[in-house]
């Protein structure tokens, strides 16, 4: 079995796996600061990269002794370069280089979207599932992403679309403030929608014509005129709270799995692939596997947050393909897939 540690600390979690033949997960730590920064009301960049030094010693050793693997049983390092926020993504690539220096071990650097893509490929259940079946269609929704990409091949990557303003986890992050329901947004929208109507407001979904693009700057706007109309109508103290959610939800997932049905369509694809943090969202979840005329493919909600098996994964792929970074690896805060 080729082993291979994955080292993950893009934005605020601070995480490693260990990794087996790029499908194997022999441990995943994760070490949240949600709690951290939710005072903040959103991620707080100083102080999740000093979070990160602090943690990352122990979350290592601690993925290392779950795996029951030592030094020499690696095969590689994998660690995200990028994108992310710079001050956390230099703590996750200077450990890493550190250790693949120290050990004689080679570096290999990952995209962190790319990585998201590769929490496909892990098992989890007991029976051993097949591989996602190449070419696939890939939706990526998360915090800072929201991107339809055509994986023609391990690390060939086509673009199609791409959020022009707000990703979609951002929407749901600042509507969730408006609401007053506290962060992280994705997770509150989800519980305070399961009481909700989705048919009570309409609110306005950006087709753009037919491009793969995506917008949700004029769907955050309109909650924001509803909910400042329904305040001056005398609902100042109890908003609809429940049914803005629902509506606003229904809104997002609604052109997600439109644009992406019809990329299925257009471009005859045997699978599709969610992933990404959004990818955890249960209506999320349910409608495309309802509405998208192909399989679609979604790992456990564990493995659609930031976490380091999916960097293992990639990281696998990567270095089977020759993929190999120097010890002169930078971060690169705005690095594309594609």
């Amino acid at each position: 079995m080729i082993r291979v540690l994955g080292i993950e600390t893009s934005c605020d979690e601070t995480a490693a796996a260990v990794v087996g033949d790029g499908r194997h997960i022999l441990s995943n730590v994760v070490a949240s600061q949600v709690d951290l920064h939710r005072q903040y009301g959103g991620v707080f960049p100083e102080v999740a990269s000093r979070q990160h030094v602090l943690a990352i010693v122990p979350v290592i050793r601690e993925a290392m002794e779950k795996a029951q693997v030592g030094w020499g049983d690696l095969a590689a390092v994998a660690v995200t370069y990028g994108p992310g926020l710079a001050g956390s993504l230099l703590v996750g690539v200077n450990t890493a280089k550190a250790i693949a220096w120290a050990r004689g071990l080679p570096l290999v650097g990952i995209n962190h979207l790319e990585g998201h893509i590769y929490a496909n490929w892990l098992l989890t259940g007991p029976e051993p599932t097949p591989p996602p079946s190449l070419p696939t269609l890939v939706l990526i929704v998360s915090g800072g992403h929201t991107e339809l990409v055509l994986m023609r091949d391990h690390g060939a990557y086509w673009r199609l679309g791409g959020t022009l303003d707000d990703a979609a986890g951002e929407a749901f992050d600042k509507v969730a403030r408006l609401l007053g329901l506290g962060y992280p947004g994705g997770p509150a929208i989800q519980r305070a929608a399961e009481g909700g109507d989705p048919t009570a407001f309409h609110f306005p979904r950006a087709h753009l014509g037919g491009s793969y693009d995506f917008s949700f700057s004029g769907l955050k706007t309109a909650v924001l005129r509803t909910v400042q109309e329904l305040r001056q109508k005398g609902h100042r103290r109890f908003l609809p709270v429940a049914d803005l959610a629902a509506s606003f939800q229904a809104a997002v997932v609604d052109i997600l799995v439109v644009k992406t049905a019809r990329a299925a369509e257009a471009f005859k694809v045997q699978e599709v692939l969610l992933a990404g943090g959004v990818a955890a969202n249960a209506l999320l979840r349910s409608e495309a596997q309802r509405r998208i005329p192909v399989p679609v493919r979604i790992a456990p909600p564990f493995l659609c947050t930031d976490n380091a098996a999916m960097v293992a994964a990639a990281g696998y792929f990567a270095y089977q393909a020759g993929r190999r970074a120097g010890l002169d690896l930078d971060v690169v805060a705005s690095a594309r897939l594609a």
